[in-house]
């Protein structure tokens, strides 16, 4: 039963390093947003240069450039239908990039507890043998305990450096989802906004004035 847990912590901790380091791969900042799509999203003022950010963009797999592509391809519907569109698309990227952490999360909390069992079935087993043969070597016995101490801190040195790594790639993928935001809110922003200069909201206001003054000169 000891070789069981310790056998299953060790494969704790291969996956919680393999996580580790491919998340910190995958997260890595420019292939989330490259710099090349961020500077061409802020020169891109008119729809003339719609063109030009939809070629750069295709030359990236990257969540922003998708992102960037299907906001482009809708420019024809109306601001809202493609905004939400757009919401609905990022909320899709953003579970890809939590797409690990939560094995870090599920190896924090059961790494400790894994280590909590060998201990315990590790001083099943020392009183067990206590209890038969009788106290008769207090070295052997702190020894035994010793060993069986090992697996509660195995299991801490599991969970610890997984809750670092989860807690910073947790707020990295904030930071991202935050960056991506506000680069396709901007360019959402430019390309719908000569459409409030557009209303005719105030037309029949200004009309009135003008018949009450030609009244008043008849």
């Amino acid at each position: 039963m000891e070789l069981f847990v310790y056998g299953l912590l060790i494969a704790t901790s291969i996956v919680g390093v393999a996580f580790i380091v491919e998340r910190g791969l995958a997260l890595r900042w420019h292939k989330i947003v490259p710099p090349e799509i961020e500077a061409t999203v802020e020169s891109c003022q008119t729809p003339e240069d719609v063109p030009l950010l939809k070629r750069v963009c295709q030359q990236y797999d990257a969540p922003l450039s998708r992102l960037l592509l299907q906001a482009i391809d809708h420019l024809a519907w109306p601001q809202d239908d493609n905004a939400d569109a757009l919401q609905t698309r990022a909320r899709h990227e953003i579970v890809r990039l939590d797409r690990g952490l939560v094995v870090l999360e599920i190896i924090v909390g059961i790494a400790p507890l894994l280590g909590l069992v060998g201990t315990i079935v590790g001083m099943m087993s020392v009183f067990g043998d206590v209890g038969q043969a009788g106290l008769t070597d207090a070295a052997k016995l702190a020894q035994g305990i010793a060993l069986i101490l090992r697996a509660t801190l195995a299991g801490l040195l599991i969970a610890i450096p997984s809750l670092i790594f989860w807690s910073y790639y947790s707020k990295k993928v904030e930071m991202l989802a935050v960056e991506m935001e506000t680069l396709c809110d901007e360019f959402i922003r430019r390309q719908y906004r000569e459409q409030p200069q557009t209303s005719p909201a105030r037309l029949p206001m200004v009309s009135k004035p003008k018949v009450a003054s030609e009244s008043a000169a008849s």
